[in-house]
């Protein structure tokens, strides 16, 4: 019994996609409004402006931005631009949203920044398990972007994959 055991998945065609590779890299750090408003629930324009002006926004350097209010009070839109202004020299990646939203959209523009065509003709497993939460958005996205060019697309491992896709031989 010295027959060597052969992985065929190894050997095979298919490319194992993983989503979390996707996932993105720049820390994202929140900037609750809250903290300007009076009494944490009300916009007093000149207080919010003044409080603004003096705050360090060093702190959000080269990061995404979250920029949300935690309050359950009506914020104007012109507050949300003042802030995008004065934080836009300090970062340039500002987004509308808790945290947790804002990854999702950053995980998203990345699928969306894949080159499909890479693969092009190919077999593609896209991984069930990972080692951070993914959304259906998610794989939806990825869904989208690379069906039209593969061969076939599968759910899953390589052991026990799920048909996606198929395409019909001309």
């Amino acid at each position: 019994m010295d027959e060597k055991i052969i992985n065929r998945v190894a050997k095979s065609e298919l490319i194992t996609l993983d989503l979390s590779d996707y996932a993105p890299s720049k820390e994202i750090i929140e900037l609750d409004l809250k903290q300007f408003l009076f009494d944490g629930i009300a916009l007093k324009e000149k207080d919010f402006r003044q409080l603004l002006k003096e705050f360090n926004f060093n702190n959000y350097k080269h990061k995404a931005v979250a920029v949300f209010c935690s309050s359950d009070c009506v914020i104007p839109m012109w507050a949300y631009m003042l802030v995008t202004s004065l934080i836009r020299g300090v970062t340039s990646e500002i987004f509308f949203g808790e945290k947790n939203l804002v990854f999702q959209q950053l995980f998203l523009q990345n699928i969306e920044n894949i080159t499909a065509s890479d693969f092009q003709n190919k077999k593609v497993i896209i991984k069930g398990c990972a080692n951070i939460p993914l959304s259906e958005d998610l794989y939806i996205a990825i869904t989208k972007k690379i069906n039209p060019f593969v061969n076939s697309l599968m759910f899953g491992e390589a052991c026990s994959a799920v048909p996606i896709y198929k395409k019909r031989k001309k």
